[in-house]
């Protein structure tokens, strides 16, 4: 494997742990979604496979990877009235005041490995404004050289669009920079565009969900420096 000289992130279950971080807000917007009913507020968390009462998500809800586009998809056969441009656009909004739960301590994380002279890249499905808002809120936008969402115009995951840009932004060949992320939507992106896979078990996939697409399963990004010190012996 050659010399790893950068790292592109999942945002969601990646850098941020997403049960905590996605389930209390699913409810909330569901229930104002709803009108405060919380028998329709189940039944649109049904849409998305997204339980009211235990607040759990669906091993194959399309919220876990999907766009605001996709998920947006499944709501509004359901809400009559309601553009598509207008449902995504109130889900932009409400996602960008989520409370981020970080999957680790990111701020020394990332200071570690900027120190080490890594370039650090965000890829996400999220729309670009409530991931920057997201990174902002936790006070690490700028250890960042390039910040991609589903709307930023490289496409999305599992399509390697944006890890390509990522590549082309930071003047570095696919095969030294490694893709980390928590779902098989970000591991089958890095595979696409020929990048190192890293799983991470902070979201909802399972070890053995992801272990055929990646070259390495850690339990959080916090593991990263100690790989990263494997790797290069």
């Amino acid at each position: 494997m050659q010399t790893l000289r950068a790292i592109i992130f999942d945002k969601d279950g990646t850098l941020f742990n997403f049960h905590a971080t996605w389930a209390a807000w699913a409810a909330d917007f569901l229930t104002d979604l709803s009108g405060g009913d919380t028998n329709r507020a189940q039944f649109l968390g049904d849409q998305l496979g997204f339980d009211m009462a235990s607040q759990t998500y669906a091993p194959d809800s399309p919220v876990i990877a999907g766009t605001p586009e996709e998920i947006a998809s499944h709501l509004l056969p359901h809400l009559p009235g309601m553009s598509a441009a207008h449902l995504v656009l109130h889900m932009n909004e409400a996602a960008a005041c989520a409370p981020m739960k970080e999957a680790a301590p990111l701020i020394p994380l990332l200071d570690t490995l900027k120190a080490r002279g890594l370039a650090l890249g965000v890829a996400t499905n999220d729309g670009e404004h409530p991931a920057r808002a997201h990174l902002q809120s936790a006070g690490i936008e700028t250890r960042f050289d390039f910040i991609a969402g589903c709307d930023s115009g490289f496409g999305a995951k599992p399509a390697p669009g944006q890890l390509q840009a990522f590549a082309r932004h930071v003047s570095l060949p696919p095969s030294q920079i490694t893709m980390v992320g928590d779902s098989r939507h970000d591991l089958l992106a890095g595979r696409a565009a020929g990048m190192t896979t890293i799983g991470v078990l902070t979201g909802l996939a399972l070890a053995e969900d992801l272990h055929d697409l990646a070259d390495a399963i850690l339990p959080d990004i916090g593991h990263l420096p100690g790989w990263l010190d494997g790797a290069s012996t």
